[in-house]
């Protein structure tokens, strides 16, 4: 997740925190890690290995903690936490839940290092986890490619091939089927862990279709609210091409063809294209062929153990 940052101004929106510290400004202050942490040990005194360039985290057990021991310790603790050291800087931001109760003091504190004090009014463990699950997607790896997001009957299909090729088209035939669509043109890709990728539209084309000799339409206001999604896990890739008499296309499907997005493998089907091919049903049957694929069946597998089956018997027969 290197070179990755997300605004903390963000942030505190998205989580409705409320800022303690309104001196400091947040609005140049960004998050790089993902990883968060709750000071136990170093309020106690044990700072080796402390990566103070996390956010940190003030819950019930580290707040009693510190009225146990005195404000003039607490301050002391609270002084190195948000120097933070040489190798890794301040945190970012230092949060309180359960909307303790914040001494002057530490405010006074935050505002010599400049490290902002927030309040949430949630309970420790569910901020915390609300908070990883907001970080983890905001600071995934991403890139964007060329090619049309859609939902069908659950899958996330992502549709691409050569400009002009007819993709957004088909998108449009798969809205008219009850489908929804995620992204046209062009799909914002993340990779919140090894096994997701989640595709989404950048804001400036959410719902927007391009139609050669129409222009731009607006999916959502001509379909309604329930042809639309912003983002979905994609987990499928339709790869649409000019139909070549000269090359062998898979007929069995027995072996699994994948394409690789930011270290991720997802399956790929490449389909070609021409005169009299209904695109969009072919879509909607290879996107539950592969939710069977997932449950357990396999049909090209089937018909391969019925042919096979069928060899061997009529072998017995002759012998």
């Amino acid at each position: 997740m290197e070179g990755h940052s997300v605004a903390l101004k963000q942030l505190v929106e998205k989580l409705e925190l409320e800022n303690c510290t309104p001196e400091i400004s947040i609005e140049e202050i960004h998050i790089t890690q993902a990883d968060v942490n709750r000071p136990a040990l170093q309020l106690a005194g044990f700072f080796d290995y402390f990566d103070s360039g996390r956010i940190q985290i003030i819950g019930h057990v580290e707040n009693t903690y510190m009225q146990q021991k005195g404000i003039e310790y607490s301050v002391s603790m609270m002084k190195r936490i948000m120097a933070g050291s040489e190798e890794t800087a301040k945190p970012p931001c230092i949060i309180f839940c359960r909307e303790i109760m914040i001494e002057q003091q530490f405010k006074d504190l935050a505002v010599e290092f400049q490290v902002p004090l927030l309040q949430s009014k949630k309970a420790t463990s569910y901020f915390m986890a609300e908070l990883i699950r907001w970080l983890n997607g905001a600071l995934a790896p991403s890139c964007t490619m060329h090619g049309v997001l859609v939902d069908i009957y659950g899958e996330g299909v992502l549709i691409m091939g050569e400009s002009g090729i007819g993709k957004s088209e088909v998108a449009l035939e798969l809205i008219h089927r009850g489908h929804r669509l995620v992204s046209d043109d062009v799909v914002e890709i993340k990779r919140v862990s090894d096994s997701s990728l989640i595709g989404m539209a950048p804001d400036i084309t959410r719902h927007f279709i391009e139609l050669r000799g129409i222009g731009i339409i607006d999916a959502k206001s001509l379909f309604g609210v329930e042809s639309v999604r912003n983002e979905k896990e994609i987990n499928l890739v339709i790869k649409l091409e000019e139909f070549d008499k000269e090359q062998e296309y898979d007929r069995l499907g027995l072996e699994e063809q994948y394409i690789e997005f930011l270290g991720n493998k997802v399956v790929c089907h490449s389909i070609p294209i021409r005169p009299g091919r209904n695109v969009a049903i072919i879509c909607e049957s290879a996107a539950v062929n592969h939710r069977q694929k997932k449950m357990g069946y396999n049909a090209a597998l089937e018909l391969y153990n019925r042919v096979t089956n069928n060899l061997a018997e009529k072998s017995k027969k002759n012998n």
